[in-house]
Parts: C-alpha cells; structure tokens; sequence
C-alpha cells in the first residue's frame, strides 16, 4: 500500500472508530398529554398582562390560544419539532424555532412551556438543571426552582391526585401565575 492511501486508510478508521463512542442522540421527553382551561397573569418589566387560556398539549405539539373574557382569541401559538407560530387577533405572524422564544418575541415575555408542560402537572422536568425542591407530607411539590425559574404550587382542598390548581412562576424580571380551571390528562376529566 502507498504512503497516500495507508494515511487515508487510517484517518476513515480513526473517524469511524471516534463515533463509535460516541452516546446515540436520546429522544427529548415529552410530558403526558393533557388539555387544560384556565387564566394566566403576567408581569414583566413594569407590564401586566392576563388572559384566558386554553393549552392542548400532545406528544406531537402544543396549542395555547390567550383569551378574552368572553373567550375571543386574542393570540394562538403552536409548536411542534419543526418550529413555533404565534397569530395575534390581529393577523400578524410570527416564526421561531420554540414557543419561549417565540413569545419573547411576540408578546415582550417568555412562557416556558416545555418545562411548564412537566411543572402544570405536578412534577419535575427530566432533563432540566434543579435548583431546589420542596414537597409536602403527601411527597407533592411545593416549591421548585428549575432552569433560573421559581415554581410555587397550590392544591385544590383534599385533592391527592397531585394535580395542582395555581402555580406561581417567577424568573429574571418576571412573574406568571397560571390557574388551571379544568383540565384532562389522557382523556382523563375532573
């Protein structure tokens, strides 16, 4: 074999022996599917926002529309793996490669919703940096911080599904309560 074709040899076999150990790509965890109705009030910066809000969320996507009080659709954002649209009452449209992103940019503050999709049900997201957490004599969470938020919860009066009622979320210049009025899981209702 010549010198040329021995260094190319060696260098395929050197690539293909580096990505060998490489760990395979593990798919992102999705939380359980659910649809819940309620109200969200934000402040961000000096601002104050609220709504209503309805939230499907799926394995495949999310859909969030912000209401009115009389349940007009002041905003509708979906997300999925390809990316996040927002339309507002409007008709003005806007892209990004996620819903925080996405809201950030559309509405001047981020809704988490990866995490909040784990967080609305009670539980921890699986592959975000914890801070801290506190959980109740019945093992639920009471506070957690979680990727710079702070997450305080609240349970319905002798519920012990776990589900909470309100979370208080706050982070950086921003606060968010969420209120979950009605809600399913898996085809599951109250």
């Amino acid at each position: 074999m010549n010198f040329p074709r021995y260094c190319a040899a060696l260098a395929a076999a050197a690539t293909i022996g580096g990505c060998a150990g490489l760990p395979p790509e593990r798919p992102v965890e999705r939380a359980r599917p659910f649809d819940l109705v309620g109200r969200v009030a934000v402040n961000h910066e000096g601002r104050a926002f609220s709504a209503g809000v309805r939230w499907e969320h799926t394995a495949e996507r999310d859909e969030v529309w912000l209401l009115t009080p009389v349940g007009q659709a002041l905003a509708h954002i979906v997300g999925d793996a390809q990316g996040a649209t927002y339309t507002g009452a409007d008709r003005s449209r806007h892209t990004a490669r996620d819903i925080g992103t996405l809201t950030r940019r559309a509405l001047g503050w981020e809704l988490p919703l990866e995490p909040l999709s784990w967080w609305v049900q009670g539980a921890i997201a699986p592959a975000a940096v914890i801070q801290h957490v506190e959980r109740d004599e019945q093992g639920r969470l009471v506070t957690l911080g979680q990727e710079g938020w702070r997450i305080a919860y609240n349970y319905v009066p002798g519920e012990d599904g776990g589900r909470p009622r309100r979370l208080d979320i706050s982070g950086g210049a921003q606060e968010i309560r969420l209120v979950v009025d009605n809600w399913r899981r898996d085809g599951e209702t109250p």
